[in-house]
């Protein structure tokens, strides 16, 4: 930006008006500057650019999303900080250089002559607001926080780096900013970042990254920016690849699916992996054992045997007739061409879809020994010939994947033939369905089964690949749903999101290692976020005494909010009385408020609310200004954050589970979610690790 240090030439404001008057003005400039770019794109007219109408619609789609990223969200500030810069950014940094100083923001913003006012946060120029320090000021003069009530600019606090004489202070504007009472859906974090979430953001495309993240250290909104600066350091490359958001329910979708159109990205699909694998309708349910073995990644191997089992070598020669001449294959010659398309690393279709051409290739040698000179039409037309057909039919058979995993299941001594030495005789027994579906349509498939037929579909044709994944709640998947997720981004990147600690599935991730070897992601780096920006202190710290119990190891989270929040644990031998209280109390409160409990005590729960008159949403529901309670299975709580907590019977959400271990990880999850305060009422005792 060509703004000099010491003006505001953008600026309505005198020089010698306060500062904050001046930085006001700057941002009604740039708000106006917004409007005028978003009334240009609207102007446009493309009647005389399009050659056809489907060029056309395309442009019409291109300038419909260039309409919605402008837009001026009212509550949404244009810019949250400030860079006094020593020198001009990329010049020799001479003795006397004239700084420049940049505004830093959600989107670009620039004049009728092109001149930025706003800069990019995800600009290379915007980085420094981040990383910079006083131990390493990056040629900053100035760094200047700003802070907002609704859209209105109404504080700014600033840090000179480069001097020596001011001394470090934690900055009270973001202190305010993480602690802000949350209500509705998840926001960005792009005025908050941190130096280390910084790193893992602008890590490149090309490589992957895991992040094991503790309660509220803010992994998912990490993952979610670093897809917002990929879209913006590769536009070009990510628009013909595609990106993907993978989460772990519908509901944390509909929790974070403002954050990226918040920073101006609109094309990033979101799904959950039974999204992926959505090849039949699931209706089943397996029982946790069974699911343990489905999910296992031997059964990838079962499945490719089973597959490959169709392929059968032929019992005799070809002869293809063409006119007066008949030419002839002979089974050794079919042999070889099999055997080499068996050694070659495609896919089951791929090879059946060159068998016919191999084999009139052959043919195509022996009229060219006889003096014909045949072309590529004639190869074609041979490739179709029905002696050709009919020989590929019965050596390489088409196999539907649905029905392929229906006859693995069904079938006792088809599994077992192909299982052999791969799984044992009670694993098979536990895969087998006990009734047997007569087609596919009729079979109630569960999601374990859906990734089964997910699996043999890419062995039959390979998986489109996106060019890059965001995995979250990863801890969760089993290794069949980290291959589902691998085939999506095999030509592109990942970025792995998950905390060890918080899996709660009977197949949960033993270790990230083995997990992104699952994934095809074994090169990716592991990254560990241990600053807690969302758990107050007393939170976090009586939570992770549940550590030691459920992952060993791992570096409990240490809070760095200086409010300690609000915690309490309160003995409610009135039962469901002082639940309500709670929540009354609670709901005085500025923020949401969210009432966790085990899925069991869920309708109990919700009767008593609505007899007391207590409004209250379930997740993934809008909450208002009128009802802030959001009524949570304990199930559903991953992910989910609400200013104040209160959690029901902790001993119920542990015996809710079919072991202790995920129990208390299910537990530790539920007592994390809260970012002001948490009350925790019981009737019964504690669970003992949490003493």
């Amino acid at each position: 930006m060509s703004t000099p240090a010491h003006g505001h030439p953008l600026s309505d404001a005198p020089l010698s008006a306060d500062p904050l008057s001046r930085e006001r003005s700057h941002l009604a400039a740039s708000r106006s500057a917004l409007r005028a770019m978003r009334e240009d794109v609207e102007s446009l007219d493309i009647a005389d650019v399009t050659a056809n109408w489907v060029n056309a619609a395309v442009l019409e789609k291109q300038i419909e999303d260039r309409i919605k990223a402008l837009a001026d969200l009212s509550e949404t500030p244009l810019f949250f900080g400030r860079l006094d810069y020593l020198h001009a950014p990329g010049a020799e940094q001479a003795e006397g250089g004239e700084g420049e100083l940049f505004y830093v923001g959600r989107r670009h913003v620039h004049d009728t002559d092109g001149d930025p006012m706003v800069i990019d946060w995800r600009a290379p120029v915007s980085q420094p607001f981040y990383r910079a320090s006083k131990k390493d000021p990056q040629d900053i003069a100035l760094r200047r926080r700003f802070g907002y009530t609704g859209g209105d600019l109404t504080a700014y606090e600033d840090e000179h780096l480069s001097d020596p004489a001011e001394a470090a202070v934690t900055s009270k504007l973001l202190q305010q900013e993480i602690e802000r009472p949350r209500v509705g859906p998840m926001r960005d974090i792009v005025a908050t970042i941190q130096p280390e979430q910084d790193e893992i953001v602008r890590a490149g495309l090309s490589g992957s990254v895991c992040v094991q993240g503790g309660p509220g250290t803010g992994k998912t909104a990490v993952g979610l920016h670093r897809v917002a600066y990929l879209l913006y350091a590769h536009r070009e490359r990510l628009a013909r690849t595609g990106t993907l958001v993978i989460g772990p329910n519908r509901s944390f979708l509909h929790y974070i699916e403002q954050v990226l159109p918040a920073l101006g990205e609109l094309a990033v699909r979101q799904a959950t992996v039974d999204d992926l694998v959505a090849h039949v309708e699931v209706r089943g349910a397996d029982e946790a054992a069974t699911a343990v073995v489905k999910g296992d990644a031997r059964m990838a191997e079962v499945l490719r045997r089973a597959l490959y089992s169709h392929v059968a070598m032929p019992a005799e020669g070809i002869v293809v007739v063409r006119g007066s001449r008949r030419w002839r294959v002979p089974v050794y010659e079919l042999e070889e061409i099999v055997r080499e398309l068996l050694a070659r690393d495609i896919r089951y279709g791929a090879a059946r879809e060159a068998l016919p051409q191999r084999i009139a290739h052959a043919v195509l040698v022996q009229m060219e020994r006889a003096g014909e000179a045949p072309d590529d039409r004639v190869q074609n037309t041979v490739a179709r010939n029905a002696a050709v057909k009919a020989a590929v039919k019965a050596v390489w058979p088409q196999v539907d994947p649905a029905k392929l995993v229906l006859r693995l299941l069904s079938d006792a001594d088809f599994l077992a033939e192909h299982a052999e030495g791969v799984l044992d005789a009670d694993e098979q027994k536990a895969v087998l369905w006990v009734k047997p579906a007569r087609s596919v349509k009729s079979a109630r498939w569960s999601p374990a089964d859906a990734v089964l037929i997910d699996e043999a579909t890419d062995l039959v044709e390979r998986t489109h690949s996106l060019g890059h994944v965001v995995l979250d709640e990863a801890q969760d998947l089993s290794p069949m749903q980290y291959r589902a997720v691998g085939r999506r981004c095999t030509t592109g990147s990942a970025t792995v999101l998950g905390d060890l600690a918080q899996g709660t599935t009977p197949w949960a991730t033993r270790s990230w290692s083995e997990a992104l070897s699952h994934l095809g992601k074994g090169e990716a780096v592991v990254e560990e976020l241990t600053a807690g920006f969302r758990v107050p202190t007393d939170v976090i710290a009586y939570a992770s005494r549940l550590l030691p119990h459920i992952a060993p190891g791992l570096t409990p989270v240490a809070s760095i909010r200086e409010n300690p929040g609000f915690f309490e644990i309160r003995a409610a031998d009135a039962g469901m009385a002082g639940v309500l209280a709670a929540c009354r109390e609670l709901l005085e409160r500025e923020g949401s408020v969210g009432l966790i409990a085990a899925d069991a005590r869920v309708p109990e729960l919700a009767a008593a609310l609505e007899a007391a008159g207590i409004g209250h949403v379930g997740p993934g529901e809008e909450t208002t200004p009128a009802i802030r309670l959001t009524l949570v299975p304990a199930s559903l709580a991953k992910g989910l954050e609400y200013d104040y907590v209160v959690l029901d019977e902790p001993r119920a959400v542990v015996d809710g589970e079919p072991d202790e271990r995920t129990g208390l990880r299910r537990l530790y999850v539920a007592l994390t979610r809260a970012v002001s305060g948490l009350v925790v009422t019981h009737a019964t005792g504690l669970p003992p690790q949490l003493g």
